[in-house]
């Protein structure tokens, strides 16, 4: 009969064997009863799929082995969604195609984040569909409040684009929050396109807004013009009745001046007058293509018919009653005139 010691390699072996099992069995044990939690992210920890606890804190943690409890691990890092081109309707009718993106998480809210849980069964993937759908709504409702011109513009001071996605972030983030748990952090646009019947409806308006301000250019260059014309009519009627005036004047004159000078010459020479007379008669009745009959010895055509002559006789006889005159100035003959001296 044998017998075995402590220092026996084979009561060695036995040990060493159980020593590793026993380790094996807590690690085993570890591992399903602990649960790690890792920065940015939670974990649920679920009984028969029924939620138990949401661990939020990085670390370690405990649990029932399976099949009792399992440990569900939920993303909660910042993740963004591209809507894709949406075809949405502007404040005025006109239609346009917008893509947007939308910043969310999943809050460290223990609520929140079983409501997530519950409504995608934490697949990303399916979140960001119906995160997509939900954009695409907000998109369509907040477009309708903007017209074209806030949002495609030139003009900075007109442009209303952070209100636009301001519009779009708050009825998104309502939406999300209460049928998700995900709380969206930014939205914004990242592309406008405009259909081609946008495009022509949109030349065609500003061609019609250009012809507007021509118009109105156009309009009140005419009321310009007009009230310069008026202006200037008016000017030249005084200046040509100014004018007319002093003309008028001037011909009074001019006509008292002849008058006179028609006196003084009638009583120089009744004779010689006459014949001027009718001179310039003549002169303002005949012209080229006039035809007249007359008697030859009526005046004032006599002077057609005596000529230079009768002229000559007028001066003789003029001639000789101012010699008749300057004879008899005094009133009386001069001395010696008959008697021939004392």
């Amino acid at each position: 009969m044998s017998t075995t010691t402590p220092s026996d390699p084979t009561v060695r072996r036995g040990r060493g064997r159980f020593v590793v099992a026993l380790l094996l069995v807590l690690f085993a044990v570890l591992g399903a009863t602990s649960v790690p939690v890792r920065q940015g992210s939670a974990t649920v920890v679920t009984r028969f799929g029924d939620p138990r606890r949401v661990l939020v804190e990085p670390g370690l943690a405990f649990k029932l082995p399976a099949p009792f409890e399992r440990a569900v691990e939920v993303d909660l890092r910042l993740r963004t969604t591209s809507s894709g081109l949406h075809d949405v309707g502007t404040k005025e009718g006109l239609r346009i195609l917008v893509q947007a993106y939308a910043a969310w998480q999943v809050p460290t809210d223990p609520d929140k984040i079983l409501l997530f849980l519950r409504a995608v069964r934490n697949e990303p993937n399916e979140a960001a569909k119906h995160l997509r759908s939900a954009l695409g709504s907000a998109l369509e409702t907040a477009t309708s409040g903007f017209a074209l011109e806030d949002l495609l513009t030139t003009d900075p001071s007109k442009l209303k684009l952070a209100d636009y996605e301001a519009r779009i972030k708050e009825r998104l983030a309502a939406q999300l929050q209460k049928i998700y748990g995900v709380t969206v952090h930014q939205v914004g646009v990242e592309r406008f396109t405009l259909p081609t019947a946008t495009i022509t409806s949109t030349v065609d308006r500003m061609r019609a807004e250009r012809a507007t301000v021509a118009e109105e250019v156009a309009a009140k260059g005419r009321i310009a013009s007009g009230e310069i014309r008026s202006a200037a009519e008016k000017e030249a009627r005084l200046v040509r009745a100014k004018a007319g005036e002093e003309a008028a004047g001037i011909e009074a004159e001019a006509r008292t001046a002849a008058a006179k000078i028609y006196g003084a010459a009638y009583q120089a020479d009744p004779e010689l007058y006459e014949f001027l007379r009718s001179l310039d008669v003549l002169d303002q009745i005949i012209h080229d293509g006039v035809r007249l009959i007359l008697k030859t010895d009526a005046a004032p055509f006599k002077v057609l018919v005596e000529g230079p002559e009768s002229l000559k006789a007028m001066q003789d006889k003029a001639e000789q009653k101012k010699q008749s005159e300057g004879a008899t100035e005094d009133g009386a003959p001069k001395a010696g005139a008959k008697d021939g001296g004392p």
